[in-house]
């Protein structure tokens, strides 16, 4: 009850790592269920349509229900820490927005058990995911369920958006805020912008299917073009939405492990708000095969390769914090230097697919997928991998096994460019994306295996990861409170794991990298701002996780309402949309029990502060 009823950022931080680790898992299955089709000629291991649904389900698992939660896990647990505050803007809304996303989750993966899954690519073009092509439920599943995900991404991003605005520390100005603060800050506000354009495309999608509504439906003079551009006004900032993030965690681990401060942070932040900036005015080179003319291909291939300037700027003042370091090489570190020469390569390939007549032949074919797997699993991937080596202790109070932790980064690393590096020649070679089989002697057959073997070695780093939780979990949570020792942030000054109300005293900040200043200058802690008083804390609330349940089972009321049911009284209650109003109400009625009840919260007093086996 503890767990469904909890508003405590750092709980939820660890429920988005639980939820997005599963669907992490349920994404890895079936990209090694693709792989092993494509390992040679011919083969029958999976029928076209099953192959269709597992690219589907692979690419809207990874992005929406496996790094983003992911992404929100790190974000839970340590921004409230790094900027001082002693939780989220609206620990609330926090708790709703992870109760949303899981739902609309589980909703999308039912989909494999019901009615079938979505089959018209991870993107659904249209006319693909109209009812001609696609008439089974997959892609209700995917508009319903994306829509009600987005929910909880887009309350996150308000969230943090205030969060860092109105609750810093003390002393913590703008420009000495951790470069990771300054990623979820910039990421924030392209959820912002980002994710209406996404439920307005998909709420589009759902009248098209389950209304009859005419917006891409080409026969009754819809459009179809239409839907690519709604769906990349939000995918391409969507793609920096995952990496800023990431950019931020490879911040903090090369500070810390060079023993030196950031190389250029100023630059390090200006060069974050363009990409943020840029990130959307650049949609359209998704479509540059669409017929939009030289005029706007022209001018969002520009747009385009102007990206690599701010994205250059950060690789080189990574390799300026590097240079002259005194290096320590553990496993968040090791991800964090191979992040950079992977991420390098997936940049270079994205300017090559940026010019547009360039991008008429690499359209479409496996070099395309190798650009973005290298953007997004070597870059996201990596950086998410060392940003939980790097704050595992501060979420859980124990440190994770380093042998296995080399064991993760050596498998994946290798096996991950075994897997997509070759994947660059098979699609200059003519391989096209979306095929599930080819025929025997076109020059694909032992760049297919070799890719297939990488991906089972990713499978291996990755379970020798879920091994190094189990063994670390069994340990006591003996963890200091800094225990790389050259900590440079405010997380580092509290236990690990962080108490419930995370500083007993606001610190005040007295320069960039706080503790680390406090460090040079002799100090064991950071000063506090404020005498030691009584703390405010959130109540816990069943009310999150009721209002998605209603919006959960509204989902299924929509979507199976046309259809016939061998129990004429099923069928009532579906057809008559009773399940969706059913769903609807109680999610309303939630609301209306928040808005009319107020809630007050607890406190926790100075004396049991001192106590700190109770509330620790």
């Amino acid at each position: 009850m503890d767990w469904l009823t909890t508003v405590d950022h750092k709980k939820i931080g660890i429920l988005y790592l639980i939820a997005g680790g599963l669907f992490f898992l349920v994404g890895g299955l079936e990209a090694i269920l693709i792989r092993i089709q494509l390992m040679q000629p011919k083969m029958d291991f999976v029928t076209a349509q099953t192959f269709n649904e597992l690219i589907t389900m692979h690419g809207t698992t990874m992005i929406f229900l496996a790094v983003m939660p992911i992404i929100f896990a790190l974000m839970n647990a340590i921004i409230p820490l790094q900027i001082g505050a002693r939780d989220v803007a609206f620990p609330f809304l926090n708790a709703l927005g992870f109760w949303t996303f899981f739902f609309g989750g589980l909703l999308l993966n039912l989909s494999w058990i019901v009615g079938g899954a979505p089959d018209a690519g991870w993107t659904s073009y249209m006319p693909l995911a109209s009812n001609t092509y696609s008439n089974t439920h997959g892609v209700d599943f995917y508009s319903l369920g994306l829509q009600i995900a987005g929910i909880g991404t887009l309350l996150g991003g308000i969230n943090f958006l205030v969060t860092i605005i109105n609750m810093r520390a003390p002393g913590m100005t703008f420009m000495r805020m951790p470069m990771f603060t300054w990623a979820v800050f910039i990421t924030s506000a392209l959820i912002l912008f980002a994710f209406p354009a996404i439920t307005v495309g998909l709420v589009l999608l759902t009248f098209d299917r389950l209304f009859g509504a005419n917006f891409f439906e080409i026969a009754n003079g819809g459009n179809a073009v239409l839907w690519e551009h709604i769906f990349w006004i939000f995918g391409h900032p969507e793609v920096y939405i995952l990496i800023l993030p990431a950019f931020g965690i490879i911040s903090e681990v090369i500070s810390t492990f060079s023993r030196k401060r950031l190389f250029g942070y100023s630059s390090m932040v200006f060069a974050t708000i363009l990409i943020g900036f840029l990130g959307f005015m650049v949609w359209a080179h998704h479509m540059f095969t669409a017929g939009l003319g030289p005029v706007a291909n022209a001018l969002f291939s520009i747009a385009t390769m102007l990206i690599a300037v701010p994205t250059g700027i950060k690789i080189f003042n990574w390799l300026f914090t590097l240079w002259g370091g005194q290096l320590t090489f553990n496993t968040s570190s090791l991800f964090a230097i191979g992040f950079i020469p992977t991420f390098v390569m997936g940049g270079v390939t994205g300017v090559m697919l940026a010019s547009a007549p360039a991008d008429f032949q690499y359209h479409d074919s496996y070099f395309v997928v190798a650009h973005f797997h290298y953007v997004i699993v070597g870059g996201l991937v990596f950086g998410l991998f060392s940003g939980l080596f790097y704050w595992w202790p501060k979420m859980f109070g124990r440190v994770l096994n380093e042998k296995l932790g080399q064991l993760t980064f050596w498998t994946f690393f290798i096996g991950f460019h075994m897997t997509f590096f070759i994947q660059h020649f098979l699609g200059l070679m003519g391989m096209p994306r979306r095929v599930f089989t080819y025929l025997p002697n076109q020059g694909f057959d032992t760049m297919n295996l070799i890719s297939t073997i990488g991906a089972f070695l990713m499978g291996v780093g990755t379970i020798a990861f879920l091994i190094n939780i189990a063994v670390t979990n069994a340990k006591p949570k003996n963890a200091p409170n800094d225990p790389w020792v050259d900590g440079r942030t405010l997380e580092w000054t509290i236990p690990s794991p962080a108490p419930e109300y995370n500083f007993k005293q606001t610190p005040l900040v007295r320069g960039l990298d706080a503790y680390w200043k406090e460090k040079m200058a002799g100090n064991k802690e950071v000063p506090a701002a404020e005498p030691v008083g009584s703390i405010h804390m959130p109540s816990p609330s069943i009310i999150p996780f009721m209002m998605s349940v209603g919006l959960f089972i509204a989902g299924f009321g929509f979507m199976f309402a046309k259809d016939e049911f061998a129990s004429s009284f099923v069928g009532m209650l579906f057809n008559n949309y009773i399940v969706a109003i059913l769903g609807l109400v109680i999610t309303f009625g939630g609301m209306f029990l928040r808005s009319v009840f107020d809630d007050h919260g607890w406190h926790i007093e100075p004396e049991e502060l001192e106590d700190k086996g109770v509330k620790a």
